[in-house]
């Protein structure tokens, strides 16, 4: 998503956001038309409380989407980097508190570790840490919606996207109105580099909410320290940021963690072998 924010970078933040919801609905409807799955966007807009809850977690990522995209055009990665980083303990600690998951006594030493890293590159980004922890909170609060509302991951984004459409055409067209015009009158290659943001949203959102459904809210929560590495070895290699110590002791201290909590899940779904007993 970094990279490509670099083709649409030209483009004023809630501009491409609105254009990112419209973009996505057609792509949406086309995959609900391949799998014949009306019947379950029916049965979700009958039930007040999916409706309610969906309300709440197209309210979040909208949010989240904002806050990611004016941080990449605006330079400060480490700071959308930062706040993928808190995300997974953010979406541990709802696992936990929330849902009642549980951790072994080596996944907690795991997330104390990661804590201790990020806290180290908190240390270090204390001016943007609102925008980082914004972040965080908007697309926990996001995931765990997904993760309980009683709607599959496309009806779901479907209907998400719908509640969206009206304010982001509405905001489209306002920038198009404007003595500029909007993103898609500036060209083909402009207006194409747009309009993927539809499957740049729709595919990895449908993922997200798919695995979110299907795996502990903690895990899944832990797994999320790869988006961050990402965004922050681009940070170093592609945006030309620099890297100072504590990023660096950050990054040791995340992978050791992460390297500990699979090491801990691979353990655990070992089989035993055929001279030990089964547990009881």
């Amino acid at each position: 998503m970094p990279l490509y924010l670099l083709l649409v970078k030209q483009v004023p933040a809630l501009e491409f956001i609105a254009w990112r919801v419209i973009f996505t609905l057609p792509l949406c409807l086309a995959m609900l038309a391949a799998t014949r799955g009306w019947g379950e966007i029916g049965a979700a807009l009958r039930n007040r409380r999916v409706m309610l809850t969906l309300l709440g977690s197209a309210t979040m990522v909208a949010v989240n989407w904002y806050l990611y995209v004016w941080a990449i055009n605006t330079g400060h990665i480490y700071a959308a980097s930062l706040g993928y980083y808190i995300l997974p303990l953010a979406m541990m600690l709802l696992g936990l508190v929330v849902l009642g998951e549980r951790l072994t006594r080596r996944q907690w030493w795991a997330v104390a570790l990661a804590g201790v890293g990020v806290a180290v590159l908190a240390v270090g980004a204390l001016t943007t840490m609102w925008l980082s922890l914004a972040m965080a909170v908007t697309f926990g609060i996001y995931g765990l919606l997904r993760k309980t509302v009683n709607a599959g991951p496309l009806a779901g984004l479907t209907i998400e996207t719908l509640i969206l459409v009206p304010v982001a055409a509405a905001l489209a067209g306002w920038y198009a109105a404007k003595p500029g015009g909007g993103a898609l009158g500036q060209g083909w290659g402009l207006a194409l580099a747009v309009a993927w943001s539809g499957p740049m949203t729709a595919i990895p959102l449908m993922l997200f909410a798919t695995a979110a459904r299907r795996m502990p809210y903690s895990v899944m929560g832990f797994l999320q320290f790869i988006s961050p590495t990402i965004v922050f070895v681009l940070g170093l290699t592609v945006f030309g940021e620099a890297l100072r110590p504590a990023q660096l002791a950050c990054y040791v201290a995340i992978w050791a963690a992460a390297t500990l909590f699979v090491w801990e899940l691979v353990r655990g779904r070992k089989p035993p072998l055929a001279d030990e007993p089964l547990p009881t």
